[in-house]
């Protein structure tokens, strides 16, 4: 397999305090597992691009990229909720780290890798079309997802998500498109306290217990998403990559381990190669604790590339 990574100085950039969990250290935490398990020779590394304001509008309305746009700091901070924020260089990481999911769809879609990890910052799946959230600004990987539809002509893609917490602007850019089929997992009760009570016949989100183990997540993926997910035969593969259900990740009480994400990670990667023509999107989503999300990026990223 060939594996492309995308990324950019410019997430390093965007940091919303010293005492905030979703900080530069995260990527570097990534980069030094990569060096350490020597996997970089590996992957093909890609430099993300900025997205246009335009292609953000695939997903968010016009009203929300002005604002967020207008109240860029020149200094400081902007708060935006409780917990998220924007420093001067917040926007344009925000502008990167979209653009990272839209050059890994080009790049699966016209063949110069068969699958991408994207290393972003700030993540995305919380933000809803309307507003910001959740330490998100917009959402890249459905961006991501509605450019490889409209520009591409995809018919079915696939979004998996499988961070701690519910995906909840995902699912909002997607609830009843017959075209997306939505598969995640998420602690609940617990932050942002959706998703447990969807109608929609397209999103397919479990909702489990704190302390739920990495075993009954394996069962999940078997039992109730695969047969979805072959039943569906996507033409392309989106995930939303989580890595706080560790279970040494303090800001959730699940109880996954490395071995978990990579298992998982072949399974999509089975599902990919038989419906998918190998094409898979990973986008970084929460992790928090430096260690283990620099230890299972690395599983996962092998388990794309097959190394």
């Amino acid at each position: 397999m060939t594996t492309g990574y995308i990324s950019h100085p410019d997430f390093f950039q965007h940091e919303m305090g010293s005492y905030h969990p979703e900080c530069p250290d995260r990527l570097s935490a990534i980069e030094d597992q990569m060096i350490l398990s020597r996997i970089d020779d590996f992957v093909t590394r890609i430099d993300a691009p900025l997205a246009t304001e335009d292609q953000i509008a695939l997903v968010h309305d016009r009203q929300m990229i002005q604002f967020l746009k207008e109240n860029s700091p020149t200094a400081g901070y902007f708060s935006i909720d409780g917990d998220t924020s924007m420093n001067p260089h917040s926007y344009q990481a925000a502008l990167r780290a979209a653009g990272a999911c839209l050059a890994a769809v080009d790049a699966v879609m016209q063949g110069q890798v068969n699958n991408v990890f994207c290393a972003v910052r700030p993540p995305g799946h919380h933000a809803e079309p309307s507003h910001a959230m959740g330490f998100c600004l917009f959402n890249n990987i459905a961006i991501a997802a509605k450019y490889a539809l409209e520009h591409y002509g995809l018919k079915r893609v696939a979004m998996i998500d499988f961070d701690v917490h519910h995906g909840n602007g995902t699912e909002a850019a997607f609830r009843d498109d017959s075209r997306v089929l939505m598969c995640g997992f998420f602690q609940h009760p617990f932050y942002p306290y959706s998703g447990d009570a969807s109608s929609a016949s397209n999103m397919l989100n479990i909702p489990v217990p704190a302390y739920t183990k990495g075993l009954d997540i394996r069962q999940i993926v078997s039992d109730v998403w695969m047969p979805r997910l072959e039943a569906f035969a996507p033409e392309c593969i989106f995930i939303s990559a989580g890595f706080d259900a560790h279970r040494e990740d303090e800001l959730g009480q699940l109880g996954l381990v490395e071995a978990d994400y990579a298992w998982m990670t072949k399974q999509i990667l089975l599902l990919a190669r038989k419906y998918s023509n190998n094409r898979i999107i990973s986008s970084l989503e929460g992790g928090y604790h430096l260690s283990a999300l620099g230890r299972s990026v690395v599983a996962h990223i092998k388990e794309l590339a097959e190394i």
